[in-house]
């Protein structure tokens, strides 16, 4: 997997600044803990943290090849998973190697064909070459943008890093947010491009990034686009099956010991199922992952969208595809812990707000860690094939925003309520995701003589597919890497992506329910009980203890740091009400609970970042 970062300034010999470029690389340890590489040239320093997953003895990075013309180097993370086809092709074409990496693969792929080598590439990575030959770099960034990558534009070059943080290490970046940052922090939609620290920019799925002494320029090299669909539902179903299936199998592919993550649901069932498969022709057994909470199961109380527990799900899942499973069940008290708050929110750069729901993935990651490198896991799916419940509401569906948003609507305006009255008058949250909502839907691709419903789906996927699905690939690349784990997410395949956009909506709720089209896929290698399960979101805690353990907390904070910058951003007469509030029979629970997380997170970012605050 890795992490990589890079310092390209036309007007400074670098040679001369290598503890600049090593700070930058040791930011990121945790995603790179087998080794750390550095390469510097007179106008570029380019910096590795590697995780050992393909080629564990070979592919050390930064990885060079010195042509005639001056020397090509490349720093790279994650995977090409259709290296070993790829490598044979240019072997076809002349090239040999050296070592058994994937990362050799891309660094021939781009001297055979440049900008162009995007178009031969199939996995999650990102990547950034500098070629000597005609002082230039190169940043590249994955169809979906499952691997992050971030970049500064200087007076005279660019600064550029898998994460925020290795790019702050550099001493010339201040650590500012703006008006605009705040709003991303605050709204609940991640914008493509933006980063909450004025200045910088993450590159947009789908797109290659240049630089060199003209200055920096973004393109993209890949968009959804809408095509004609030909299948009818059978050929839909079989060729959904095919393409997942394919999905899996390549993602596989790994030199290390790998494991799934399992919920219990149709998407991580449907992995589940199709990797038993591919791994019982090689005489292996599935190995599988699932959290929990103790007492969750026996205290669950259903609601309109919560309508079981996971935990008996998993247990079925495990028993059907005879997988090696563990669980593990944590306690809300453990989930509380300051220390694990600031190791999560360190790890996501931002005051997320999420709290047990990103602290229960950070434990199950380090526990994976202890026996697993690589796991696979099931995001996209919902975006992909219309999962959430949204979709199938007839007045969400019309509704002009975000539905999400508008879903949580009472969660978001108790999230706002914390806004100190100026500041929020200043962001004005309305209006920038009206703002936002509307470029989204501008953006969206359309057939001529589409009716106006198909449109609408159309739409509701593209948003999903290019606001909601970042922040989740963004949550579960930033929790896995903080403890040196490589999740892949079979369903990201941008084959499956540009497949099921465009297959009629129709078709995704042909049999009346949610995800019609991926149910019927995977019903030869799920049990009954998945196949007919409504879909469940990631569970949280239902321990009071937990919410209280918060309120102590935030009273903590008021008592003995009542100065604080956190009452620039979050009001300190609405802390004080939320401390206070008797979580039993609160009126707004999941408001509540909330408000009291993104003030935990709030306060916990600004004493790692220190961050200049432009209110």
């Amino acid at each position: 997997m890795c992490g990589i970062t890079g310092w390209i300034s036309f007007d400074t010999d670098l040679t001369g600044h290598p503890e600049t470029v090593d700070a930058m690389t040791r930011s990121m340890a945790s995603r790179g803990p087998d080794a750390s590489g550095v390469w510097i040239g007179r106008h570029a320093a380019l910096g590795h943290r590697r995780l050992a997953v393909i080629d564990l003895d070979g592919g050390a990075q930064p990885m060079t090849v010195e042509t005639a013309d001056g020397p090509v180097a490349l720093t790279y993370s994650g995977e090409a998973y259709n290296f070993l086809a790829l490598r044979e092709h240019l072997r076809g074409r002349g090239h040999r190697f050296g070592t058994s990496s994937d990362t050799e693969v891309v660094l021939r792929a781009y001297l055979e064909w440049g900008d162009r080598l995007v178009d031969h590439l199939v996995g999650m990575y990102a990547f950034a070459v500098w070629d000597g030959r005609r002082d230039r770099l190169l940043m590249v960034r994955d169809r979906l943008g499952v691997k992050p990558l971030y970049y500064y534009p200087t007076a005279d070059g660019v600064l550029f890093g898998s994460e925020p943080k290795a790019i702050l290490a550099h001493p010339q970046v201040e650590a500012a947010v703006d008006h605009d940052g705040l709003r991303e922090i605050m709204l609940g939609v991640k914008t493509p491009g933006a980063a909450i620290w004025r200045g910088m920019r993450e590159v947009h799925p789908g797109s290659l990034v240049t630089v060199d002494r003209s200055g920096v320029r973004e393109a993209p090299y890949w968009r959804l686009t809408a095509r004609p669909h030909m299948d009818d539902l059978a050929t839909t179903h079989a060729h959904t099956r095919h393409l997942l299936s394919g999905s899996v199998r390549e993602q596989l592919v790994a030199d290390v010991p790998r494991c799934l993550l399992l919920s219990g649901g149709l998407d991580s069932s449907a992995i589940a199922g199709f990797a038993a498969d591919e791994l019982d022709m090689h005489g292996e057994r599935l190995r599988t992952f699932s959290v929990d909470f103790l007492g969750h199961t026996d205290q669950f109380t259903p609601d309109a969208h919560n309508v079981g527990p996971d935990a008996p799900y998993v247990r079925t899942v495990a028993a059907f595809l005879g997988a090696d499973h563990t669980d593990l069940v944590l306690d809300g008290a453990g989930l509380s812990e300051p220390g694990l708050r600031h190791t999560a929110v360190r790890a996501r750069d931002l005051p997320v707000g999420r709290g047990d729901m990103d602290h229960s993935l950070l434990r199950l990651f380090t526990a994976i860690r202890e026996h697993s490198t690589v796991a696979l896991s099931g995001e996209g799916a919902d975006e992909m094939f219309g999962g959430y419940w949204w979709f199938h509401d007839a007045a969400l569906r019309e509704a002009p925003g975000f539905p999400w948003l508008i879903a949580a609507l009472g969660r978001i305006r108790q999230e706002r309520a914390f806004l100190p009255q100026d500041l929020s008058t200043a962001l004005d949250l309305p209006g920038y995701a009206t703002r936002r909502y509307h470029e989204a839907v501008a953006e969206t691709p359309s057939l001529d003589g589409e009716s106006a419903a198909q449109r609408r789906s159309r739409e509701l996927l593209h948003l999903h597919l290019t606001r909601s699905l970042a922040g989740m690939l963004e949550r579960k690349d930033r929790l896995s890497m903080a403890v040196g784990l490589e999740v892949r997410v079979p369903f990201c395949d941008h084959r499956i992506a540009e497949y099921a956009f465009n297959i009629p909506w129709a078709f995704h709720v042909a049999d009346g329910r949610e995800k019609s089209v991926l149910r019927a896929a995977a019903r030869r290698v799920i049990p009954d009980s998945v196949f007919r399960r409504l879909k469940s979101p990631y569970p949280m805690t239902r321990d009071l203890g937990y919410v209280r353990s918060l309120q102590d907390q935030v009273r903590q904070v008021l008592a003995h740091h009542p100065g604080h910058d956190v009452f620039a951003m979050f009001d300190k007469a609405a802390a004080m009400k939320t401390a206070s509030a008797d979580p039993a029979g609160h009126p707004n629970p999941h408001g509540h609970r909330a408000a009291l997380e993104k003030f935990l997170d709030l306060h916990t970012w600004l004493d790692i970042y220190r961050p200049t605050l432009m209110l």
